[in-house]
């Protein structure tokens, strides 16, 4: 749901934009359907990084097209104990939420230097990584390590003209859920948030937005809590 809400409000500006994920939803086909001429849709399993090069890069975007913002949005989210603990599952979530965001990064940083742009990086944490939840460690963990890497990464490239930031949504009505098993997840937590209620894709988009566009530009290792005062 934030994917897609990211990708349309970028397009409604009049940006190119290509898509990374593993399929395409009914939703996600027609936000290309519309926009079929800036919305370039890249098939790519987040959980191999070792063939984002090949499939994201060299097969898709190259060295001629310049890139001038990425949001690292995507995630998968595994709910548990840590004496619980899938080594598996942690693993998949670890490449997913930390390792292939990493890669992304190194291609897109290594793409605005070929460029000389002064690009913006905008990471989506989550706002576990600082306040904790039972049964979220290890999602938190990845998170976490997703908000040293934003503030390390804003120093390393902060001479260069690059800006790298992050959000930290809380609770918000998307897939990742209603994917836990609990029906009326946000609803039913939505009572220890103080403005008491869930937020809505959109309006963590819209904080994204702002982070990768010029009317931030003074701004870089800073994170946005878009969590309804949690």
């Amino acid at each position: 749901g934030l994917g897609l809400e990211i990708a349309q409000q970028q397009l409604e500006l009049g940006n190119s934009v290509f898509i990374v994920n593993r399929s395409v939803s009914p939703e996600l086909s027609e936000l290309l359907r519309q926009h079929k001429e800036r919305a370039v849709f890249v098939e790519c399993d987040l959980a191999t990084p070792n063939t984002i090069k090949k499939t994201v890069f060299d097969r898709h975007i190259g060295n001629e097209v310049p890139i001038h913002g990425f949001v690292n949005n995507a995630a998968v989210a595994y709910d548990d104990l840590v004496s619980n603990m899938d080594p598996d599952l942690l693993t998949t979530m670890f490449q997913v939420n930390v390792f292939s965001p990493m890669v992304l990064t190194k291609f897109v940083i290594r793409n605005m230097l070929l460029h000389r742009t002064s690009g913006s990086l905008v990471h989506v944490s989550s706002i576990c990584s600082r306040k904790g939840y039972k049964g979220l460690a290890m999602y938190a963990a990845t998170k976490g390590a997703i908000d040293s890497m934003t503030i390390g990464l804003a120093k390393e490239v902060a001479n260069e003209g690059i800006r790298v930031n992050a959000v930290r949504p809380g609770l918000i009505y998307t897939d990742i859920h209603e994917l836990s098993g609990i029906d009326n997840r946000v609803d039913k937590l939505s009572v220890n948030v103080p403005m008491q209620r869930g937020g809505q894709a959109e309006e963590v988009a819209e904080a994204i937005l702002w982070l990768a566009s010029p009317a931030s530009s003074y701004v870089t290792g800073t994170f946005i809590n878009c969590s309804g005062g949690r």
